[in-house]
């Protein structure tokens, strides 16, 4: 599923699971969907399952939104005590619309418990209350940590169980329709791609740990101002003070201020990446922590601090695309019902020498170096690898037994996820567009806001022959006699991308064979790719890429491979 089908869904107001593989435009949908909401006179309650989270969308924790806390497991009495509170109450009855992100860090008990506050307190059975519910996540990032009580167990040291919000009565009541965004926007490497997608899919094999272990390094011999990931703390603070240290000079602190109520401060200070106490030496590396309005750096641009203001002792960064920036104090704010609660100030920077994996969840990096030699947590070493956009950005400095895992609980369920998506995208697009643009005027009228949009986004795009949206654009480019590259990079894709719509207009019997044509190989190379296809005994590609010795993409053979089967003449 596109962004553009998946924003024109959430917008009819339907209770939605937005999920996708990292790159693939959840953030920047659920951004676009807040804007919406926002010009419709509609504030969305904006929540998150972690400090982290919460901070990157300016809203709070769902723990405190709701006003459980820590506490698990609830039982009626306590549910009572916490709906009983006023300003947890009152701010439940003014919600409107709640957006829950990195749900999938959200234990069942947690997701549970927070339901049956939402139902206490607006004295409606319904799930969540009547709330129109948005999820976003992605479970096979980290996943979240309950009580042994459930009798499930990870790969954590500690040995405590998991549990995932989608296995809890709550979310089978709440029944979300699933967006899941099939189309990448970070990962530029098509390669790199197809060893995401095997560590995704449970399917790693020999020649992938072959070659993520080409890009293993010694410490001394990787990118001195490229961030380190590490699975633990101690490895983090140790190689950032050590490397501070080292830098000739005294250094320069610089204290966050905060307002607003000490609990909400508190959380902000918790998840914000910038610390409390920032310390600081021209030539420090640093790391931005959050992103420009004038679009000079974006949280994870990394850079070197070249000197310090005259007069205001500002620090000055030069980043890796020799821009030199004025890093002045920014805020991370709570804001409820359009109004900031609670705010911290800090110069949006952190040391880039090393960070750990879990606060490395949300950023994109052009380079890192990644120790996963004791990830002991299922996705640690995906999250980590995601988090750069090729492999020649990846520095392993070491590759552990476990650290290419993801929970085989999520292996099967993605696949429940996937064909819901498919299932949703089919429902949606055989709908008249003004239909869905109906649907979506009188959400927006039952929430109290203002219909200010007459155009949705899911039928944007040219026709062709009943075609509409991203494959009827990526048909008319092919018919224009225009490459891959070029379209991949007009539209903001990637060239795997361009393939898979142009796979699926094969199987709606809507491709040609003259419509590709111009993209296939050479003549030799289409006969050797041909012939290797022919004699495989499988439909995957892995050993097709490995038995033609690599000399030619995965795309060029998918595109050999479509000829072959599902073009007509």
């Amino acid at each position: 599923m596109t962004q553009g089908e998946a924003l024109a869904i959430v917008k009819t107001g339907v209770n939605v699971f937005l999920t996708g593989e990292p790159g693939s435009g959840k953030t920047h949908t659920i951004n676009a969907y807040i804007a919406w909401l926002r010009a419709c006179g509609i504030e969305p309650s904006i929540t998150a399952a972690t400090g982290i989270a919460a901070t990157h969308v300016g809203g709070m924790t769902i723990h405190s939104w709701s006003g459980i806390g820590v506490t698990q497991n609830l039982t009626p009495a306590e549910v009572d005590r916490i709906a009983g509170k006023e300003h947890i109450a009152r701010r439940i009855l003014k919600a409107k619309v709640l957006i829950i992100e990195e749900v999938s860090m959200l234990s069942a008990d947690t997701f549970a418990g927070v339901d049956a506050i939402c139902q206490e307190v607006r004295r409606d059975e319904r799930p969540f209350g009547g709330l129109t519910v948005v999820l976003v996540g992605d479970f096979f990032q980290l996943p979240p940590i309950a009580r042994r009580a459930f009798g499930v167990s990870n790969m954590r040291e500690e040995h405590e169980d998991t549990i995932f919000a989608y296995a809890s009565a709550s979310w089978r009541a709440l029944n979300p329709i699933v967006c899941y965004l099939t189309e990448q926007h970070r990962q530029e490497d098509n390669n790199f791609l197809e060893i995401l997608s095997a560590i995704r899919n449970g399917d790693v094999e020999q020649h992938h740990y072959e070659r993520l272990l080409t890009r293993q390094t010694e410490s001394s011999f990787v990118p001195a101002d490229a961030p380190k990931l590490y699975t633990h703390n101690a490895d983090v603070d140790r190689i950032n003070a050590t490397e501070l240290a080292k830098l000739p000079g005294a250094s320069k602190k610089f204290l966050m201020t905060s307002k607003g109520r000490d609990a909400l401060v508190e959380g902000l200070k918790r998840g914000c990446l910038s610390p409390e106490v920032l310390e600081l030496k021209e030539g420090a590396k640093v790391m931005f922590t959050k992103n420009s309005p004038q679009g000079k750096f974006v949280n994870g641009t990394l850079g070197t601090v070249t000197g310090f203001e005259h007069g205001t002792g500002t620090p000055l960064v030069t980043t890796r695309q020799g821009l030199t920036v004025t890093a002045e104090p920014m805020e991370w704010q709570v804001e409820e019902q359009g109004k900031v609660r609670a705010s911290v100030a800090q110069v949006p920077l952190r040391l880039a020498y090393a960070m750990t994996v879990h606060k490395s969840q949300g950023l994109s990096m052009d380079a890192a170096v990644i120790d996963l030699s004791r990830a002991f947590e299922y996705g640690q070493g995906y999250v980590a690898l995601s988090r750069v956009r090729r492999l020649d950005g990846v520095y392993l400095l070491g590759l552990g037994q476990r650290a290419l895992q993801v929970h085989p609980a999520i292996l099967e369920e993605d696949g429940h996820f996937r064909a819901a998506s498919e299932a949703a995208a089919q429902t949606f697009g055989e709908m008249p567009q003004e239909a869905v643009v109906e649907l979506q005027m009188k959400f927006v009228k039952a929430t109290g806001g203002a219909w200010k949009e007459r155009v949705a986004d899911s039928a944007a795009g040219v026709a062709v022959k009943g075609l509409q949206g991203r494959l009827a654009q990526t048909l008319q480019a092919s018919r224009d006699g225009r490459t891959l590259a070029d379209v991949a990079k007009e539209r903001g894709l990637t060239v795997s991308t361009i393939v898979k719509h142009l796979e699926e207009l094969a199987e709606a019997g809507s491709l040609a064979r003259k419509d590709v044509a111009h993209l296939l190989p050479a003549p030799s190379a289409l006969a050797e790719i041909q012939e290797v296809l022919d004699g495989a005994d499988t439909d995957r590609l892995a050993p097709v890429f490995t038995a033609l010795g690599g000399r030619y993409s995965f795309e060029e053979i998918r595109l050999v491979r479509l000829m072959r089967s599902s073009v007509r003449a």
